[in-house]
């Protein structure tokens, strides 16, 4: 169950016309806040992704579900299931009761998982990854679109901060 202030954040971005995904980024925040926090584990950070989606879309955000060829068939299924789950209950299917002997095994495998998944290393690694696989153009479009909506004095932060970094490696 997500906490109030990730939901009250999460609306927040729906207010402000951010997308989905944004809003959907507050819930993934959470979930590895939580395993560096040692509430929880994860395998991977793929896996703390995941869970994170998996509640945006349970608590109404209206993140798609992967297309098809991209993941298992199961997944494309969990996924149309928690987008139903999070709809209004006229629309979607009757709720049903969640069996406590299986979400404590759930809650209980999980916490028998390490907290490497959620290390900033493995989340690079993961993000890096993800880059990679789209295309040139579509990286290109989203920094273009970033930093369009960054206003002159984030720019100029982001440009000193740029230069910083690159005096430093060029010092190693």
């Amino acid at each position: 169950m997500p906490e109030q202030r990730t939901l009250k954040r999460a609306q927040a971005d729906k207010r402000a016309g951010k997308a989905s995904s944004t809003q959907a980024g507050e819930f993934v925040k959470e979930q590895v806040d939580k395993v560096r926090a040692g509430k929880h584990g994860v395998k991977s950070a793929k896996q703390a992704i995941a869970i994170g989606l998996s509640e945006a879309r349970r608590a109404g955000v209206a993140v798609k579900s992967p297309k098809k060829g991209t993941t298992s068939e199961a997944t494309r299924k969990k996924a149309d299931q928690d987008n139903a789950a999070g709809q209004p209950k006229s629309t979607a299917r009757k709720r049903t009761e969640s069996s406590a002997k299986r979400s404590r095994a759930s809650s209980d495998a999980l916490k028998r998982e390490g907290s490497a998944g959620a290390s900033h290393a493995a989340l690079s690694k993961q993000t890096k990854t993800a880059a990679a696989k789209r295309p040139a153009a579509s990286r290109s479009a989203t920094a273009k679109k970033a930093a369009a909506t960054k206003g002159a004095a984030g720019r100029s932060a982001a440009a000193k901060k740029a230069a910083h970094t690159r005096a430093a490696r060029a010092h190693r």
